[in-house]
């Protein structure tokens, strides 16, 4: 398109597009050729997966992480700094997620969709979850800090530009086990289940600025790094128990994330999305 355009145009105007009028359009490099979706979590396991997916589709992606910047910087490389870059944040602190936000805006212009998939201090292992007897408040605490309030933290720092444009998409991950906990992992689950009530109340406050919020809520997933020291029978009981005898895998999860972050989702908002192969049923 754009050559077509510079054909009709005299050597001076020509000169003047690329001197005054590219550059305002650019921001570091970049175009802003599609939506930017920033993915918490992202530089390993189900994140890193959805990253992939985002970005063969074309979506310009921004992956954060808290330690593991190794792997981040590889994503990068994988698929260029022109469509991603990598930011560090603990996404429990406010601070370092408003930080996150506006390098992440200064580099592409903008944040269309955020995707809350960051896992704190968790591993899918029933030989070691501890029964409820057993169990602290501060075991909760944790997974509500890492669930929630990364949630409320990444979701409030965003918005003002979401309703200055009067659009924006919201995704938060949750799960499966809040219905059919086939592993009583009650600290996980309870802080997952919260991510519906969070969802919906920013789904009914938030719509009349074109700002969508959903839930996508995952089986156990093989395999991710959470889900690494989770055993072979669990995902057989798993796997027999679904019409699809199939254990769900992360791009089961990333082609859903994709599907809610285009435009072809604008009309669906405060829903929870379950992909696990059927093995709950709404």
């Amino acid at each position: 398109m754009w050559l077509f355009v510079l054909r009709k145009l005299s050597f001076g105007q020509v000169a003047y597009f690329f001197m005054q009028i590219l550059p305002k359009i650019k921001n570091k490099g970049v175009v802003k050729m599609t939506r930017t979706v920033l993915v918490t979590g992202s530089s390993r396991g189900l994140g890193a997966t959805i990253i992939r997916t985002l970005a063969q589709q074309g979506f310009q992606v921004i992956i954060n992480y808290y330690k593991s910047k190794d792997d981040a910087e590889k994503l990068v490389s994988e698929i260029g700094r022109e469509h991603s870059i990598a930011i560090r944040a603990d996404v429990t602190k406010r601070n370092e997620v408003d930080k996150l936000v506006k390098q992440a805006t200064e580099y592409f212009g903008q944040i269309d969709v955020v995707v809350n998939n960051a896992l704190v201090n968790f591993k899918f292992d029933p030989n070691e979850q501890k029964p409820f007897t057993e169990l602290t408040w501060d075991d909760y605490q944790s997974q509500l800090n890492g669930t929630l309030k990364a949630a409320f933290n990444v979701t409030q720092s965003v918005i003002p530009q979401f309703i200055e444009r009067k659009n924006g998409s919201i995704i938060s991950i949750g799960t499966n086990l809040y219905q059919n906990p086939v592993v009583p992992y009650h600290e996980y689950t309870t802080a997952k289940a919260g991510l519906i009530g969070f969802t919906r109340n920013i789904a009914s406050e938030l719509g009349q600025y074109g700002i969508k919020a959903n839930v996508v809520s995952g089986g156990l997933l093989k395999t991710t790094h959470a889900s690494a020291v989770t055993t072979p029978e669990v995902f057989e009981l798993i796997a027999e128990s679904t019409p699809l005898k199939k254990v769900t895998t992360p791009q089961d999860v990333a082609h859903m994330i994709a599907y809610l972050s285009s435009k072809n989702a604008n009309g669906i908002t405060g829903q929870n999305f379950t992909v696990d192969g059927g093995l709950t049923m709404n």
